[in-house]
């Protein structure tokens, strides 16, 4: 497990957070303390859910590891929830334990009945200063955690209805990290940022958990901001990072609008680093192209999800394709299959089927989503479509079955792949292109634009795709919006869009 996982050195830095170094063996003694003080007098929490409200920080990490370490199951949600969305995860989730800070529980209690629920605040456990607020020393065992028990509930985006909680076990955890931990050639060397939310895979387990496996060190931004993000560049510590493509987006952005010195001391800074990776959206080709011009650094990108944390992945050492994803990871199983999952032939386009030690138990309290989401021989059916591509030996990601995969007058089409086209007309800054219902032809493809402050004629755009798109993958619809709408993780909210009025 984790936390069991044999340092180098104890007295090495494991987090930076909020302008404070914790090491490995202050962080193993806070999360003992804090398991101790979890079970409250019980052997073990016996996989009790624990609900917890905390920004990234080393409060996060160290709360994380004592609701492992105390038996619990550890489902973090983002502090940002509205108060509408807060109320199907805590009921659904029926915690036995909260951990959030006064105020937020302040305003929980104004909406909720949590008589059921045992509340900590995290400002009993902690000062400003990250320092453990348990003065006595609580002793006791902690109990023996089987590596098949559940340890974690993640909720996915809700795509397809409410949000349904991933619940996965610390086997598929400890699978998930060895195999990136591996695959990425982590270090105790290494010291990555993140930016990310810790609710999410990307996050949790990519950036924080690999981190803290490989004995590496990990700062945490509580709040993504492109000045400090290029500051901690600039210090020369960092030698990874991980990101969403709208953050490669924004900083690129920003670096566009430094002087030119600052540009060049940037540029020489990132090129020192070990990798850059890319992933829990699609990578726009013209955004790899643009950092790898600025940085040196060409991103890696890769393919997971909630319930199998990363299942395939371009290489560390080799030739990372534009457009492509890679290959399976190791310990992962991968295939492509057609609507009645049989394996479709190599050059044909089908829907990902995941097999594997990192794949996960259940949906929470959902056992009919459960059995749906698996074949009868056991593959995970991820919902997402790709190509093997024979020659580069990669996948490619074609898109959602439901949202990026259009059918069209009897063609599947691939948004993706019209969104790459229009996103190389001069005056376009981004799009989406969606689906929309028509009788004729089952559904019209549209494209939201998003442009740059250069003049734009629609005609011209229309020409333009015509020499690059075939005719059924010409866009019928157009829309104008100032920004595309997004999630906590930059991907787009298309079924949002498929709702607008287009023209």
């Amino acid at each position: 497990m984790l936390f069991y996982k044999k340092q180098k050195s104890l007295d090495k830095t494991a987090i930076v957070s909020k302008g404070h170094s914790y090491d490995y063996k202050t962080l193993i003694e806070n999360s003992d303390q804090l398991a101790y003080s979890l079970l409250n007098g019980a052997i073990d929490l016996a996989e009790q859910r624990v609900v917890t409200l905390i920004t990234s920080s080393y409060e996060y990490v160290a709360v994380q590891w004592a609701i492992w370490k105390a038996g619990g199951v550890f489902v973090p949600m983002s502090t940002r929830l509205p108060i509408a969305a807060l109320e199907h995860y805590i009921t659904d989730a029926t915690p036995s334990i909260l951990i959030a800070s006064n105020d937020q529980i302040e305003i929980l209690h104004t909406h909720y009945d949590l008589s059921n629920i045992r509340l900590i605040s995290l400002d009993s456990l902690f000062d400003d200063k990250g320092r453990l607020l348990i003065s006595d020393k609580i002793m006791g065992t902690l109990p023996n955690i089987e590596p098949t028990r559940s340890a974690m509930m993640i909720y996915t985006s809700g795509s397809t209805g409410k949000p349904k909680g991933a619940v996965t076990t610390h086997q598929n955890i400890t699978a998930q990290i060895t195999t990136l931990v591996d695959a990425w050639e982590w270090s105790n060397e290494d010291h990555i940022l993140n930016v990310l939310p810790m609710h999410h895979v990307h996050g949790l387990v990519n950036v924080t958990c690999c981190a803290l496996w490989a004995g590496a060190t990990v700062t945490m931004v509580p709040a993504f901001d492109t000045a400090v993000v290029f500051e901690y560049f600039l210090s020369g510590q960092i030698n990874l990072f991980m990101a969403v493509p709208t953050v490669y987006v924004t900083l690129i952005e920003q670096y566009e609008r430094e002087p030119f010195n600052k540009q060049r001391s940037i540029s020489v800074a990132l090129a020192q680093f070990r990798l850059m990776v890319s992933g829990s959206a699609a990578l726009p080709i013209s955004v790899l192209e643009r950092w790898q011009h600025i940085s040196q650094q060409r991103l890696l990108e890769r393919y997971g999800m909630t319930e199998i944390g990363m299942g395939i992945s371009n290489p560390y050492r080799g030739t990372r394709e534009a457009g492509h994803i890679g290959q399976a990871l190791p310990q992962v199983s991968v295939k492509l299959v057609n609507e009645q999952g049989t394996a479709v032939a190599n050059g044909e386009a089908g829907e990902i089927w995941i097999k594997g030690p990192s794949v996960f138990k259940e949906y929470w309290n959902r056992p009919t989503a459960t059995a749906e989401a698996f074949s009868e021989d056991g593959w995970f059916k991820t919902g997402d479509r790709a190509l093997w591509n024979t020659e580069l030996q990669s996948y490619r990601i074609l898109g959602r079955n439901s949202v990026d995969i259009i059918k069209s007058g009897g063609y599947k089409i691939s948004a993706l792949e019209i969104e790459e086209v229009i996103r190389t007309f001069p005056s376009v800054k981004d799009c989406a292109v969606v689906g929309v219902p028509s009788e004729k032809w089952g559904q019209i493809i549209a494209a939201c634009l998003v442009l740059k402050e250069e003049p734009f004629n629609q005609e011209e755009l229309q020409l333009f795709l015509g020499k690059n798109l075939v005719d059924y993958k010409m866009p019928r619809l157009f829309k104008v919006i100032n920004e595309l709408p997004k999630n906590a993780m930059g991907k787009v909210m298309k079924k949002v869009l498929m709702e607008e009025k287009y023209q």
